[in-house]
């Protein structure tokens, strides 16, 4: 069925303005970065006289980006990765296998995406202390894996508990193991629900800003939020820097959500469910 152009037009009106307030102060952003100090002061969204990456060449350097950049790629690795293939572990066992205790360990395993990150910082830290690990790059990833974890184990049993049982039914039938069943037959199907809990898991990693103040004070483990947070106190007055390195932090996910977009919106509307 076909509606008239006029029926789509206030639709269509409500869509460019929600893009314009979006869009608008990132373009802004993305200009003042190659500005210079005296060109930021004519306005925002006017164009820059020469295109030059003097501003991220400084804020890489200068800034140190260079090494935020590597200890947030580290961390990132490190959680997506040891994430999605425990989550995928712990989702095939409550949505297929019969597990006994399932109804009391799943509430329980839910606990860690259901009680606020910030109501466990201290004691957490004060157990990472003791450890003896904190100011080092595991008070940062051990944390996170467990805490997406706990997501992440809600998303993939959501998928398991609806794939068709007739696969894995068919799967005992010609001799595969569960360990077989779950990495030969249910995860090529799982590619959306797995590609969307990556690049979940990718953002709230790359953007976690409290763990990373907290657990780390050496300056050369720091991650790229916290260390914009300092480059930025220590640069208020340069807008141009300040703009550059901001999308220094933003570009990665920014490229992460582009590449795997399509993934991405099937695994949100119906990969977590139906595969």
């Amino acid at each position: 069925m076909k509606y008239p152009w006029r029926n789509l037009l206030p639709r269509y009106l409500i869509l460019v303005v929600f893009m314009l307030v979006v869009l608008v102060p990132i373009w802004g952003m993305f200009t003042s970065a190659f500005k210079t100090s005296t060109e930021v002061m004519e306005g925002p969204f006017s164009l820059p006289s020469v295109w030059s990456l003097e501003n991220f060449e400084q804020a890489w350097r200068v800034g140190r980006f260079n090494i935020f950049f590597k200890n947030s790629v580290l961390v990132a690795t490190a959680v997506v990765i040891s994430s999605v293939f425990l989550s995928t572990l712990s989702g095939y066992a409550f949505g297929s296998l019969p597990l006994p205790g399932k109804n009391w360990l799943y509430p329980l395993i839910l606990i860690g995406y259901m009680v606020p990150f910030e109501a466990v910082i201290i004691p957490l830290y004060n157990l990472l202390d003791k450890i003896g690990i904190t100011d080092t790059l595991w008070a940062l990833i051990l944390p996170q894996v467990g805490l997406s974890v706990s997501f992440g184990t809600m998303w993939m049993s959501s998928f398991f508990e609806n794939t068709p049982r007739e696969l894995t039914d068919a799967a005992t039938i010609d001799g595969c193991s569960r360990w077989q069943t779950l990495w030969y037959i249910l995860w090529p199907i799982a590619k959306p629900a797995v590609t969307t809990l990556v690049v979940l898991i990718f953002m709230w990693t790359w953007n976690e800003f409290l763990l990373a103040l907290v657990m780390v004070q050496n300056e050369t483990l720091r991650t790229l939020p916290v260390g914009l947070a300092f480059f930025q106190g220590k640069y208020t007055a340069n807008i141009p820097l300040m703009a550059a390195g901001a999308i220094i932090v933003a570009l990665p996910t920014i490229l992460i959500y582009i590449l795997f977009q399509r993934f991405f919106i099937r695994g949100m509307l119906g990969g977590a469910v139906k595969g």
